[in-house]
């Protein structure tokens, strides 16, 4: 039954691989068809050999009695023949005469077996044959390896019937049996059994009591056999009967073929064993594939490899046929399949499109993520640009143009009705690229079509370039510049696609971008357009923030510089050269200096900074210079001027923390020297800033010990205190911010370090060199803060236009100091300026005589002006005003600032000075002073006269 049910499906064998595999899912013991088939035939030829060779037993010892009975002739034939018969059946049906006849070397396993059993049974030969006809085994071993010379056996191999008949052995006679050997109903050898019928006669009746002994022995060897062969065939199929066996191979048939992967079964000589409907479909092979090869179907290489190496393989992707096959392989022989191994298809191509699909998303959305990240470092318009170019080359195209309106350019907001643009950024993956080069400006021509109008955000491909009329491509129509020759280079270049994109931004187009593709034979489509869209809306906000900026530090340059000295001074004591430089990286500072001309021929040096960017900075650095000049008007002494102006900045304070502004001038620092041309002395004060550096004429540099305070605003009660030190004439002072010495990965020490390098050795070099070797070596590549720098080289005022006079506390003293004036001044050769210098210099020191106290000095000083000072040692100051008529004094100030260009009082720790300024030449432009003559009587009496 069970052949009948394996020969009535033709297709079984593609189907049991399906089976098979469903039940390993199931149970976990999935042994495979050819398994499962060896299992079903063993048992059923088990089986079948136990009946027949109980029944051959039993025939032969009843036929062996009935024929010795009746005739010895008759039994000596029939036993002769159905001895050959069991015999040569027997041996046939015997276990493990397959296998022996599969084996490399039949003749080694069944020569001593036929051969002994020849002897034990007395037969005449044993001759067991391939199906090509070869003997096996015979009595004469010269004769193994020869093909028999019968026809009846050979016939007997072709058709696969049993022969028996007689042959001439000598000069007797001998029954010959010939039996084919089959293995699932196919043939695959025979024996031939031979023996004489005269030997049988004669042994018949001495042989029938053995030969009774030895059948009932086979019966109960053949019993006990089946028996054990029944039992260890149940633990094989794990109790499973034949109808059970019988189910599971039905349902693994079906498996098979309802299955929607392919399953291959390979044999330990790559032979295909088994291929379910399913892998002939995938792997597109014929009916005929199985038994061979795997080698020899034509399969494509990497499956052909995979199945003859045997290997474990797990879900390797491969090409086979124009499918992608997800292919997993395991070896049977760890699973107790025998040698081979199983592989399973499965079509993996509509996936590998949709996975295909997945990373080109992926990779947009990284190249989206990149772009963000990279476009818009810094807030410079042009460098935006540039990132944008830089994130799109060469990860989503081969070339990228960037072209800004010019008012961008300038941090201006475009008006729209431009008509060219200015090229600012372009990348490709070659440099000799025929596009207009950077800093060119493009032709800019709109549209009417709203699609093509840049105005509303839309950006357009140009599938291929070579298409256009005339070759003109350039920006999609609407878009850019129609040059018809840069146009043809363009298309020579290989260039055949183009998105054009416009940079847009609160509703206000920039620029345009252009995204083209010369590598890739495939053009630009709408996934790429929605890809350059973003990534031009990304850049575009980029773009704008950085205009915005470029505005507003435009604006705060302009501030800062207006608040600046436009130019120094002409000074007699200090040759001073300046540096200023706003920051690069970040919004305006607060950075400051000043050079304030004092009387006396004295300078104020001032260097400050103001904590914090912008405006607001630059707008705080203005009011604090404005009041660094007015309290220098007053001529404090640095400690007292550091004081006022902290006051200054503490109010400001707070007062505009009471308005919630929300700023403030705390974190001002500031340093304020006074140098003194006649002394050589030079006072400083400092709150929170750098101190100075002093290059000596012999070219060493030191750096005096100025008491360093609180920066402005942080000082509360604390005094602030001042630092006096003599400056050798050609000394150079350094003042600077803190923006020259300190640099992000740069400790201030080093920048400090660094900056007394420069300055030491040189001691002739001037402040303009000075300032220039300074920037070059110790600046900052990229400066985070605003740098400012004063170089002064000290001077002193020559002896000779310095005139001193000690007076008494007496009137009459004024008169003589009066005439030494005088001549001093013809010496100097400002006899021009005579008459009014005596006038002022004899109202001052009679005003220091009559309410001054002793000490009273008079000095003259002859620089740019002619400086009178007159000082005594009290601490009351004279006060203009307008004289009555009625009055009788009370116009001697009123003179002095008629005659004199300024005047002022200073405070000294050991009094006031009273000083004056006036120009070398008489002004003759000026008017006079209506009661001149009687102002002047005024001033003597006539003791004086």
């Amino acid at each position: 039954m069970v052949r009948l049910s394996r020969r009535s499906r033709p297709s079984s064998d593609a189907d049991d691989a399906d089976a098979e595999r469903a039940d390993e899912v199931q149970d976990g013991r999935w042994h495979g068809r050819t398994r499962l088939r060896s299992l079903l035939n063993v048992h059923s030829v088990v089986g079948q050999m136990f009946v027949i060779q109980v029944v051959m037993v039993l025939l032969l010892a009843l036929v062996g009695g009935v024929l010795l009975a009746l005739t010895v002739r008759r039994q000596t034939t029939r036993a002769a023949t159905a001895g050959s018969v069991a015999v040569a059946a027997g041996i046939a049906q015997a276990p493990g005469i397959k296998a022996a006849l599969k084996s490399p070397d039949p003749s080694v396993v069944l020569q001593p077996q036929t051969e002994a059993i020849r002897m034990a049974t007395h037969l005449d030969f044993i001759v067991i044959v391939g199906k090509n006809g070869v003997r096996y085994t015979s009595v004469d071993p010269s004769l193994i390896g020869r093909r028999i010379p019968y026809p009846e056996d050979l016939a007997a191999l072709s058709s696969g019937r049993t022969v028996t008949g007689r042959s001439e052995v000598g000069h007797t006679t001998a029954v010959r049996t010939f039996e084919p050997i089959k293995d699932d109903g196919s043939v695959i050898g025979g024996v031939a059994v031979g023996v004489r019928v005269a030997s049988i006669s004669a042994d018949a009746m001495r042989q029938l009591p053995v030969l009774l002994g030895i059948t009932a022995a086979a019966v109960v060897v053949s019993t006990v056999g089946a028996l054990v062969v029944g039992r260890r065939l149940l633990r094989q199929t794990h109790g499973l009967g034949p109808a059970e066996i019988t189910r599971l191979y039905i349902h693994h048939d079906a498996v098979l073929r309802a299955a929607r992967e392919g399953v291959v079964i390979v044999d330990a000589d790559r032979r295909l064993l088994l291929v379910n409907e399913e892998a002939r479909r995938l792997l597109e092979l014929s009916p005929q594939a199985q038994g061979r090869r795997a080698d020899e179907l034509g399969l494509a290489p990497p499956i052909a490899e995979l199945l003859a190496s045997g290997r474990a393989a797990t879900d390797e992707v491969l090409l086979a046929g124009g499918r992608v096959l997800a292919v997993n392989q395991r070896p049977l022989e760890r699973y107790g399949g025998g040698c081979g191994s199983v592989a399973t298809l499965r079509d993996s191509t509509e996936l590998r499109v949709l996975s295909g699909r997945a990373e080109q998303a992926r990779e947009r959305l990284k190249l989206l993520y990149d772009a963000g990240i990279g476009i818009g470092t810094t807030l410079d318009v042009t460098r935006t640009a540039e990132e944008l170019a830089e994130a799109a080359v060469p990860q989503f195209t081969d070339y990228v143009t960037v072209d800004l309106a010019e008012p961008v350019l300038r941090g201006e907001e475009p008006t729209g009705t431009e008509q060219s643009l200015r090229r600012v950024a372009a990348a490709g993956i070659r440099a000799d690229t025929p596009f207009a080069p950077v800093g060119q400006n493009v032709a800019f021509v709109r549209s009417g079509s709203p699609l093509a109008d840049p105005a509303q955000g839309h950006g357009v491909i140009d599938h291929d370039l070579r298409t256009v009329p005339g070759h003109v491509p350039g920006y999609v129509p609407g878009f850019g510049p129609r040059d018809p020759g840069r146009a043809r280079r363009v298309v020579d270049h290989g260039i055949h696609s183009l998105i054009t994109v416009p940079l847009r931004a609160r509703g206000v187009v920039l620029g345009v971008a252009g995204f083209w593709r010369s590598e890739k034979p495939e053009p630009f489509e709408d996934d790429d357009l929605a890809l350059a869209e973003e990534m031009g809306t990304r850049a575009a906000v980029a773009i704008d923030n950085a205009r915005r900026y470029t505005r507003e530090h435009a604006m705060a340059v302009t501030l800062q510089r207006s608040l600046l000295p436009a130019s120094l001074p002409a000074l007699s004591g200090l040759e001073v050269a300046h540096r200023y430089l706003p920051a690069e990286s970040g919004h305006v500072g607060g950075d400051w200096f000043d050079v304030i001309p004092l009387p006396g021929a004295r300078v104020a040096l001032v260097v400050g900074d103001v904590v914090g960017h912008g405006l607001h900075a630059a707008a705080t650095m203005g009011r604090l210079r404005t009041a660094v000049h007015n309290f220098s008007a007053l001529d404090l002494v640095p400690g007292e001027l550091m004081a006022h102006l902290d006051e200054l900045v503490t109010r400001n304070d707070t007062d505009e923390a009471d308005d919630d502004s929300g700023r403030s001038l705390t974190g001002a620092t500031c340093l304020y020297a006074v140098y003194d041309p006649v002394s050589g002395h030079a006072t400083m004060a400092r709150a929170g800033h750098p101190g100075p550096l002093v290059l000596r004429p012999d070219g060493t540099v030191h750096a005096p010990e100025v008491p360093v305070s609180p920066p402005l605003g942080l000082g509360g009660a604390e005094p602030f205190e001042s630092a006096e030190l003599r400056l050798a004439e050609g000394s150079a002072l350094v003042l600077f911010t803190d923006g020259l010495v300190e640099e992000r990965g740069r400790d201030i020490d080093v920048g400090l370090a660094l900056l007394r390098d420069t300055l030491a050795g040189h001691p002739l070099r001037g402040p303009e060199e000075t300032c220039r070797a300074v920037f070059d070596a110790v600046l900052p590549t990229r400066p985070r803060d605003d740098v400012a720098l004063l170089v002064a080289r000290t001077r002193l005022l020559d002896p000779a236009r310095i005139a001193q006079w000690e007076i008494p506390p007496d009137p009459a003293a004024v008169a003589p100091v009066r005439a030494a004036c005088g001549r001093r001044l013809r010496d100097w050769g400002l006899d021009g300026i005579g008459f009014a210098t005596e006038l002022i210099l004899s109202e001052l020191a009679t005003n220091a005589v009559r309410y001054g106290a002793p000490p009273i000095t008079v000095r003259l000083l002859y620089d740019r002006t002619l400086i009178c000072e007159v000082s005594d040692g009290s601490h009351t100051s004279p006060h203009l005003r307008r004289a009555a008529a009625t009055d009788e004094g009370g116009r001697g100030l009123y003179l002095v600032a008629r005659f004199a260009q300024r005047w002022g009082t200073r405070y000294t720790p050991q009094g006031k000075v009273i000083w004056t300024e006036q120009a070398l030449h008489e002004d003759t432009t000026a008017e006079p002073v209506e009661d001149m003559p009687d102002a002047l009587l005024d001033q003597w009496n006539d003791d004086a006269l």
